[in-house]
């Protein structure tokens, strides 16, 4: 069974690594977008990765288009360049690692003063290849991403809030104290998402159900409980969950983000006898099957998307050590997802 490779960190080091690393992720990437002038004036961006990468795009696209820019995501490897760039005038290319082929791949099909990249390693093909770059400074990261993400979403959200017309200094003051944040999140959700994990250990799949910016939580998180945990799970938007994907519950595992229909929804699974971990700012009492990790409903949504996330990076590991997996070990290696070189 391949280990994790070469030059990752443990999951659980990861972890307890994002409060101290995540802020001199907000340091770095406000410097950056001081020097990156094309990224601050596109007002046609397309964001295109794989993977957690593309998870993480919900957040940045629902920011943008709240503000009245058509920003879109899209998953690389299944597009067709020519109609999906057609109209871009900056396409954002995202993967921690940098060595993403997929994303390589697409970030080519546009000429190089039209590509940006949005990286962890700051030497790396993906970087190498497109004229504006952001880098997260090249923290250690787990195989399983836990500081890649998160640093992923603080960058993204920095960027959109950037082309949205925010000052550096309200862009960089969203995230003050974001490291205590993470500590006090930590510590409040610990012993019910691990009560939860202990619960939910012998489940045969998971729904985890968010709308909106929170997607890029419950899509990150339902990679990470196939690849952390070997739990099949599936990350579905709520108001299509409601039109009939529910009824399939029966020994799953269930994780709503929300405050608005996902209350409802987290109380209709629990009655109905199904393990349902409800992340929410708003009032809601845990009982029988019903467990509620509390997220401070006063932060902004980008804020509160890093702490949802966190949870669920809690949970990955909780349900793995519950259901006996070594979070460490991999099941398939695959020689063709990660490039060394540039292309293009």
């Amino acid at each position: 069974m391949p280990a994790a490779p070469e030059g990752t960190i443990p999951y659980s080091q990861g972890r307890a690594a994002q409060p101290a690393a995540l802020e001199r992720i907000v340091s770095r990437v406000a410097a950056q977008l001081d020097v990156t002038s094309r990224v601050l004036t596109a007002r046609r961006p397309v964001f295109t990765g794989i993977g957690a990468s593309h998870a993480a795009l919900a957040l940045p696209v629902r920011l943008l288009e709240e503000h009245g820019l058509p920003a879109r995501r899209v998953l690389a490897g299944d597009l067709v360049p020519e109609a999906v760039f057609a109209d871009a005038d900056l396409v954002i290319g995202v993967s921690q690692s940098g060595r993403s082929t997929e994303t390589l791949d697409a970030l080519v099909q546009v000429a190089r003063e039209h590509r940006a990249a949005l990286v962890n390693a700051a030497s790396s093909p993906l970087a190498e290849s497109a004229a504006h770059r952001i880098d997260l400074g090249s923290e250690p990261d787990s195989y399983a991403s836990t500081v890649g993400y998160t640093g992923t979403l603080i960058a993204l959200t920095m960027i959109a809030r950037a082309l949205t017309g925010r000052q550096p200094a309200e862009i960089t003051a969203e995230w003050a104290g974001i490291a205590g944040l993470l500590e006090e999140q930590e510590r409040a959700i610990a012993t019910t998402v691990d009560e939860f994990a202990v619960r939910a250990a012998d489940t045969v799949a998971a729904d985890l159900v968010a709308s909106g910016a929170a997607r890029s939580v419950t899509e990150a998180g339902a990679l990470l409980l196939r690849e952390v945990c070997r739990v099949p799970a599936t990350a579905l938007a709520t108001r299509n969950y409601l039109h009939g994907a529910m009824e399939s519950a029966g020994r799953t595992l269930h994780v709503t983000v929300g405050d608005g229909r996902e209350l409802d929804l987290a109380r209709t699974l629990a009655e109905a006898g199904h393990p349902t971990l409800a992340l929410t700012g708003a009032p809601l009492t845990g009982a029988g099957l019903l467990h509620v990790a509390p997220i401070p409903g006063h932060l902004s949504p980008p804020v509160r998307t890093v702490l949802q996330t966190i949870v669920v990076q809690r949970l990955a590991g909780a349900l793995a050590q519950a259901r006996g997996v070594d979070i460490e070990d991999f099941v398939f290696h695959h020689a063709d997802t990660k490039s060394e070189e540039p292309v293009g």
